[in-house]
């Protein structure tokens, strides 16, 4: 075999003839990425009388590898709107830096208007189906939550394909089959929201963030929550931990862990 560096693993020229690279050579079209690396699993939210309760876990995983740890995948917007994001991470990353530019635009504006819950949905959803009609759809499902022109809670979802809808409670992920029947419990119709105190809708997100965590292997225990209220603006906490786990009862198992003869 060829020794030199730059040839590593070719055969010899002077034994074999010259490397033929023609076989590199092709005529297909350019081609984008279709498949997810780095991923956030599911965003959880639920409107209540006064706002909106968002949370996702600080996870992103390599595969089935819990690769990145402090990852919050909650994003505030503006004191109005916050982005929650599923799926792949270079995704939101870009979609952040987007949302970025949006903002600086937005605080040089001379109209004197900012961009509510609403009408960042809008943008997103415009963002989502253009990509996608050029083939190159960015992996991501987001809930929108926040207020809309009128200062009412405004809740909504966005995936890779540019489909948009609105209800009362919403999850992307895994938690669309295992959290969304909980929170249907709170809230299955718009009608019931003004019954719903903030205390009620946090605590709801919680149980749903704990069953997560037990089920879904992509997930972890400590997560992103924000609270988004006319008055209190978007409240952010990005370091909660999961009170009352039972995972520790493996210790106690014969068998677990490191033994002591």
């Amino acid at each position: 075999m060829n020794h030199f560096p730059q040839a590593w693993g070719r055969p010899r020229d002077d034994v074999y003839g010259p490397y033929n690279s023609s076989y590199l050579q092709t005529s297909a079209p350019n081609t984008h990425t279709q498949q997810p690396i780095v991923t956030g699993t599911s965003v959880l939210a639920v409107k209540f009388k006064d706002g909106i309760v968002i949370a996702a876990d600080n996870l992103a995983s390599y595969g089935s590898l819990a690769r990145f740890t402090p990852v919050s995948r909650l994003r505030p917007f503006n004191p109005r709107a916050i982005i929650g994001f599923g799926g792949d991470v270079s995704d939101m990353q870009y979609l952040d830096r987007l949302l970025n530019s949006l903002d600086v635009d937005e605080n040089y504006s001379s109209t004197g208007h900012s961009l509510h819950a609403a009408n960042l949905h809008t943008y997103l959803s415009k963002v989502m189906y253009k990509r996608r009609s050029d083939i190159n759809p960015l992996w991501n499902s987001m809930l929108v939550a926040g207020l809309d022109g009128e200062d009412k809670p405004f809740l909504a979802s966005v995936d890779l394909l540019g489909t948009t809808f609105e209800a009362p409670t919403l999850a992307t992920g895994f938690g669309a089959h295992l959290a969304q029947p909980l929170l249907r419990r709170l809230a299955e119709e718009e009608s019931q929201v003004p019954g719903i105190t903030r205390e009620m809708a946090v605590e709801a997100v919680k149980e749903c963030m704990k069953v997560l965590f037990y089920r879904d292997a992509r997930s972890m225990d400590r997560y992103s929550i924000a609270v988004v209220t006319k008055e209190g603006g978007v409240e952010l906490k990005e370091d909660e931990v999961l009170e009352g786990q039972s995972w520790a009862f493996a210790e106690e198992i014969r068998g677990y862990g490191t033994q002591v003869a």
